[in-house]
């Protein structure tokens, strides 16, 4: 029995786990507020908050219902838009989107109303920029953004005073209702307990397999893991990470420590979907994925990691995450197998990571060409090397060659513009919508330069590869 606080209501339904969230709300519980659009997770009009207990506390983070499985509220807050409202006035999200005219047809304003709601309520610095990105995967057709975008801004201008972590600021000045300083105590009532799943397609966050095979997996049975405490957590020790593939990419954004080794982390990062996607989407989903431009593939290629797989008798295997792929969308991965972590060493002083990307628009797009570095460099000598791109191959693909060719060379403009003639060698794109395979093969080596002015800012510029273009 699926067992969740539907805004004010506890839910008990047996309906199918895999039924999404966004079906169950508008179709059973007839709460239309949260809108169909693209059912792809792109437009935001669906955007609900999942609201966890940890700690004694509840913790919200937005997402887009429309590909997330019903089971996956189990044990949880679910806020639709109906569930923001005030008795007899606007909220202070509605009352901004109003005073700036903000809404024109209205159709995406339930979902704007929602994620800074979510803002609202998150523990990241109320300022303008993270207000932006609390909105970044709601799209609207209608006012042109800026009068949304000022709308935000009064929101981040009211949110000045919050005291941290108190539901009763937040409810004293209009920005939720007062049912939500009961919610932790009644999460911890409902004990939901492991909903018990024996067999069915493995489902973390969905966000993939919900574009592509919604319908079956609504029809049929679904073995959902986004909750699996073992495939959870991220741990640095002796200057390795170790991250569960139930990790999201904002668990990463929101890792202080892991940050500190990555200067332009969250700079990269953003690149990655939009908010509510970073929320929801597993690690492990994207790998498995085996999407020739899957961003964070790229990213932990170049940081030559290693992949654990648990195997159906809770053995365990572990192999190179470079040696994981064998083909188009498929890899070394047996029946009844599962991804469990991804490991790898952290940069060092010596060492450098970069991660570039170019997409028809700057953020939320899949990637016509996207590539990683993570070099070591010791006395202006290349010490190791490891370079990944995407987009560019069926696979996901780890430059072995110009890797092997940048390890032990001098840091030096000609052995850059020698490795992107190997680099050249090893690649081979194809022209699809994302397009041309001349212009992939420019977006490569231009993205293999930029690795370098932008690691060595110093010591190269643009107009030291001019010559090679």
């Amino acid at each position: 029995m699926i067992t969740f606080i539907l805004n004010n209501k506890t839910i008990k339904t047996s309906e199918n786990s895999g039924m999404t969230l966004l079906d169950f709300a508008r179709y059973q519980q007839r709460l239309t507020g949260t809108k169909i659009g693209c059912r792809e997770g792109d437009c935001g009009a669906c955007t609900v908050l999942v609201g966890t207990l940890k700690n004694d506390n509840v913790e919200y983070q937005s997402i887009t219902s429309c590909i997330s499985p019903l089971g996956n509220a189990h044990g949880k807050h679910i806020v639709t838009v109906e569930g923001t409202n005030l008795q007899i006035k606007l909220t202070t999200a509605q009352n901004a989107m109003k005073s700036n005219y903000a809404t024109q047809c209205g159709f995406c304003t339930p979902g704007f109303v929602v994620a800074l709601t979510g803002f609202a309520l998150s523990n990241s610095n109320h300022n303008y920029e993270n207000a932006l990105n609390a909105i970044s995967g709601n799209i609207c057709r209608c006012t042109g953004y800026k009068s949304i975008e000022r709308a935000a801004n009064e929101v981040v201008e009211k949110l000045q005073d919050k005291k941290e972590n108190t539901f009763e600021w937040l409810i004293q000045n209009e920005f939720i209702p007062d049912y939500f300083k009961n919610i932790p105590q009644r999460l911890k009532d409902i004990e939901a307990k492991d909903l018990d799943q024996p067999k069915g397609k493995y489902v973390a966050g969905g966000t993939d397999l919900y574009v592509q095979q919604a319908d079956n997996l609504i029809d049929n049975s679904v073995r959902l893991i986004a909750e699996k405490e073992y495939l959870k957590g991220i741990s640095i020790k002796n200057g390795s990470c170790s991250i569960g593939t139930n990790a999201t990419v904002s668990d990463l954004w929101n890792h202080s420590e892991l940050n500190s080794y990555f200067p332009n982390f969250k700079k990269h990062l953003k690149l990655v979907s939009s908010e509510q996607i970073r929320n929801m989407a597993s690690l492990g989903g994207n790998l498995v994925n085996a999407s020739p431009i899957g961003d964070m593939t790229i990213f932990f290629l170049a940081l030559n990691s290693d992949i654990t797989v648990l195997k159906p008798d809770q053995s365990e295997r572990t192999l190179a995450l470079k040696d994981f792929y064998q083909g188009y969308k498929t890899y070394d991965l047996k029946e009844g197998e599962l991804l469990k972590a991804i490991s790898f060493e952290l940069p060092s002083q010596q060492s450098y990571f970069n991660f570039e990307k170019v997409s028809k628009r700057t953020h939320l797009d899949i990637a016509s060409v996207n590539s990683a570095i993570h070099i070591s460099v010791d006395n202006d000598k290349i010490s190791e090397a490891h370079v990944s791109v995407g987009g560019v191959a069926a696979i996901p693909k780890y430059l072995h060659e110009t890797s092997k060719f940048l390890t032990g060379k001098s840091l030096t403009s000609k052995t850059i513009l020698e490795a992107s003639d190997i680099l050249q060698n090893e690649i081979s794109p194809i022209s699809d919508v994302r397009g041309s395979s001349d212009y992939k093969r420019l977006l490569a080596r231009q993205l293999f330069f930029a690795h370098f002015t932008e690691s060595f800012p110093k010591q190269f510029t643009l107009n030291d590869f001019v010559q090679h273009a």
